[in-house]
């Protein structure tokens, strides 16, 4: 969140995604370029998959938060 004061500092400042249609071209940036895939576990259609998935990144990172 930014105050509208601009400063030299700045470009030091976080920088957020503002829509999804940046985070949708950070996700197939990170796919094209390093091999990762990042899936929002809403856009797995098949249930199997998706839950074979919330298994995997449970295994791997832990239980989420409010799950």
């Amino acid at each position: 969140m930014h105050s509208g004061v601009r400063g030299s500092l700045e470009r030091h400042l976080p920088r957020t995604a503002t829509n999804e249609d940046e985070l949708f071209a950070m996700r197939r940036a990170a796919w094209r370029k390093q091999g990762i895939a990042v899936l929002r576990i809403d856009d797995v259609r098949d249930e199997i998959i998706r839950q074979a998935v919330v298994n995997e990144a449970t295994r791997l990172y832990g239980q989420r938060e409010g799950a």
